[in-house]
């Protein structure tokens, strides 16, 4: 793991770069933030092995290694990730139970939300033009009050 800065002006750790984290209920800070590079050359189809899933279309390109590994140490009720970037990205998240795809959630911010198994999740963050990486970070909320969509 990378991190940019030991802290961040707040005092709190700073979000990490590709960072693989584990979550437990009740995790603080809440929402957790990771970053990245979105982008790749694979298709996200591939990725996931589905052109569609219930949360939205598999589209975008992103890398063969997924981006961050979630290991979630308990069910989660309610759990949501949400991406922001100043560029359209795009999500594919695996783990137990399959794999989902979102673009657009909110404006051309993709997420993902609902109940989540106990488990390993890889993440993966797309973009729309090969070659491009476009910095993201990703907020990780257990609280569906704090999360805009409404979900």
């Amino acid at each position: 793991m990378i991190c940019f800065s030991p802290t961040a002006s707040s005092g709190q750790p700073a979000p990490e770069i590709f960072g693989n984290i584990t979550l437990s209920p009740r995790f603080s800070p809440d929402p957790y933030i990771i970053r990245g590079a979105s982008g790749g050359s694979i298709p996200a189809a591939i990725i996931a092995q589905r052109e569609t899933t219930p949360n939205g279309p598999c589209v975008g390109l992103v890398d063969e290694e997924p981006d961050h590994r979630i290991v979630l140490t308990a069910f989660f009720n309610y759990l949501s990730l949400q991406v922001q970037s100043a560029q359209d990205t795009t999500i594919v998240v695996k783990g137990p139970g399959g794999s989902w795809c979102n673009d657009d959630l909110d404006g051309k911010s993709p997420g993902i939300a609902g109940q989540w198994l106990k488990g390993t999740y890889e993440v993966w963050v797309g973009s729309y033009e090969s070659g491009k990486y476009y910095p993201y970070i990703i907020k990780i909320t257990a609280a569906p009050l704090l999360n805009p969509f409404g979900r």
